[in-house]
């Protein structure tokens, strides 16, 4: 690896989990019929149909935005590598749980491909379990393929919380049916937007995509030709309607306090074979979503890209 990334830490508002339960009702139930806001015990996480590494999301959790799309733009910077070790190392968590999105690592892939990271370290950087996806095209028939990731590295980007994996109390969220134009991570990202102002509060964790389909788009391989504008990018990702139940990892990001932050970031995976970067639901009368967040005490900018950015998001 090259030499180690520059970061930055900034701190985050931390309301009651009561309190951002209460927001996020208000705001899902302008954009979904079906709403319930809770907070509970963190069910075990490791069970179906999550399928995550650690049993809960809670011990010191905060958040690691690492690189984004300007490596991508306009053409790939495929030298950026990283290891989950170390970034977890660099958010001052090193033997962390993580879970996210990114960019699956080109190097050991073979191409480009979306990753769902889903890895819990020891605290010298092993591996102790590991259930990370990578989704890539296959070129033949531009179908999805999904498959699970050995190597622990990434390329270009990631959006991950970071934690101790610890059972404890947690945000549940229910919504169904949806009736507005949002997705359901921007709903919950401008709820909390709209309700704490310039105050930034981060979520991270997980939730299911219980019933119906979901648009989802997969990078293909690299494209031969620079990426200048947003419509050359939608030209060369590849959408897919795919269908629930999708689990989906990844965090969002109230307020972008300057620091080119991807204020919202999910990627699923799956056990029928599908996976990708989460877009919106494709049937809103039967959508049904459960998911499990906490608050994150920090985020940790890693290796900001150098040109500001709005391509790929």
């Amino acid at each position: 690896m090259a030499a180690s990334p520059p970061v930055q830490k900034a701190s985050t508002h931390v309301p009651s989990l009561d309190e951002v339960a209460k927001a996020l009702s208000g705001g899902l139930s302008q954009n979904f019929a079906n709403v319930s806001t809770s907070v509970v015990d963190c069910p075990d996480l490791t069970k179906k149909p999550f399928m995550l590494v650690s049993e809960g999301l809670g011990g010191n959790p905060r958040l690691a935005d690492v690189g984004g799309p300007g490596f991508l733009t306009p053409t790939p910077q495929t030298d950026k590598k990283f290891t989950f070790a170390q970034i977890a190392k660099l958010a001052e968590l090193p033997g962390a749980f993580m879970i996210g999105a990114g960019a699956g690592p080109c190097q050991h892939v073979g191409c480009n491909s979306e990753l769902m990271n889903n890895i819990l370290l020891d605290s010298n950087g092993g591996v102790v379990r590991n259930n990370a996806h990578i989704a890539k095209v296959n070129p033949e028939n531009n179908a999805c393929v999904l498959e699970k990731l050995s190597c622990p590295e990434f390329n270009l980007m990631g959006n991950f919380l970071i934690s101790e994996g610890k059972s404890g109390k947690v945000l549940e969220v229910k919504a169904g049916k949806r009736t507005g134009e949002e997705n359901f991570v921007s709903c919950m990202r401008k709820t909390l937007k709209s309700y704490y102002g310039d105050k930034i509060v981060a979520l991270g964790g997980v939730f299911l995509i219980e019933k119906g389909k979901a648009n989802l788009h997969i990078m293909p391989d690299f494209a031969k030709e620079p990426l200048h504008t947003n419509e050359e990018v939608k030209n060369w990702l590849k959408f897919y309607d795919m269908s629930a139940p999708l689990v989906c990892v990844g965090e969002l990001v109230s307020h972008d306090p300057g620091m080119d932050l991807r204020v919202e970031h999910f990627h699923c995976f799956s056990e029928h074979g599908e996976g990708g970067h989460y877009h919106w639901d494709t049937t809103p009368e039967d959508v049904q979503y459960r998911g499990y967040f906490v608050l994150a005490d920090y985020i940790y900018r890693v290796d900001q890209p150098p040109n500001i950015t709005d391509l790929a998001r």
